[in-house]
């Protein structure tokens, strides 16, 4: 075990060089980029103080001084060949430092900390609703397997997996925040909300957090009942069930202490995959849609502006995180069925 453990964290290696590497490559050929927009800028405030007066002072033909484009350059660390930054930037990633974003002037990691709680509030949510109401969900299906309520739910959660999430949370914007006025339009929590009481600001955060979690929650039904359902009526099947009831042991003790706990190993080594993707699937068109300033809009603003250290600091980050939680999905084999070996 500890041997392969060792082979995938130096797998991940070469894997996070690959994705750094395409990624740094394709930034180099982006037009527009920070030194680009600054050009641009300021061609544009000369021409407007030219036009204010007279002529006079415009510049924006001449181009920027080539001293000035020289220290922007120098600013935003363009003056030095391309490998010879990517050299640099991978050395500061080996010490987890993401470096610093060119129009914040923040550190990305503190970015990425000031991002979290909006992306953790959605994740947990959409996570734990999700498993709570899909796997005995899936459990009630395969107990009435063909019968109109196994129909009836299937149609449901396939109508629910259908819908995509924008869509559902601009219906649900509509109807619930703007006609009915019911929830809130916008935001993760009310302007006064540091001067409510515990209970009123419990209940503020929920009321501002129901519309995106059920935006995000409903298209996440389908897959886990149905592997839940599927996996349920596998292990009905198998000849230990059989046993069991020849041996007189009821239906309940067998579905529940049997059945139920070989059936949940496919849904268990799936957690932390499905834990970690609910911080970041879909969220950038949800928090967009509901004012929310999460990790999905942050990395969406910051390859619109071309600010390339959060760029490639938040992609270092989702890319080691994603590589972690894919270890541990697979060491959670080994922890729920002990006849799986690596070796």
């Amino acid at each position: 075990m500890a041997a392969y453990i060792l082979k995938r964290i130096l797998l991940m290696v070469p894997t996070l060089f690959g994705v750094l590497l395409v990624t740094f490559a394709v930034i180099q050929f982006v037009p527009g980029g920070p030194v680009q927009q600054y050009m641009a800028e300021a061609r544009a405030g000369a021409g407007q103080g030219g036009a204010e007066s007279g002529g006079l002072s415009y510049r924006g033909a001449q181009g920027v001084d080539p001293k000035r484009l020289a220290q922007i350059k120098a600013l935003y660390g363009f003056d030095k060949p391309a490998p010879e930054r990517f050299v640099q930037m991978l050395g500061r990633f080996a010490r987890f430092d993401l470096g610093r974003s060119f129009f914040q002037n923040k550190d990305v990691w503190q970015l990425i900390r000031e991002k979290m709680p909006v992306s953790i509030s959605l994740g947990l949510w959409t996570f734990f609703i999700s498993y709570l109401v899909s796997v005995p969900l899936g459990v009630a299906k395969a107990v009435r397997a063909g019968s109109r309520f196994d129909l009836a739910s299937t149609l449901l959660v396939l109508v629910g997996y259908a819908i995509p999430g924008f869509v559902l949370g601009l219906a649900l914007l509509v109807i619930f925040g703007g006609q009915l006025q019911w929830f809130p339009l916008r935001g993760l929590t009310s302007s006064n909300f540091d001067e409510l009481s515990l209970l009123g600001k419990v209940v503020d955060y929920l009321w501002h957090i129901t519309l995106p979690v059920l935006s995000m929650v409903a298209g996440s039904f389908a897959v886990t009942a149905m592997l839940t359902k599927n996996s349920m009526l596998e292990e009905i099947r198998k000849q230990y069930v059989l046993t069991a009831r020849a041996k007189g042991l009821s239906e309940r003790r067998i579905l529940w202490k049997h059945v139920f706990r070989n059936a949940l190993i496919p849904i268990i080594t799936g957690f932390p995959a499905a834990f970690i993707g609910a911080f970041f699937t879909g969220s950038l068109l949800i928090e967009t849609l509901f004012s929310l300033d999460g990790l999905g809009l942050l990395s969406y603003e910051s390859v619109i502006r071309r600010d390339y250290p959060v760029v490639l600091g938040t992609l270092y980050f989702f890319t080691l995180l994603g590589l972690v939680t894919k270890l541990i999905s697979d060491l959670c084999y080994v922890w729920v069925d002990p006849r799986v070996r690596f070796d």
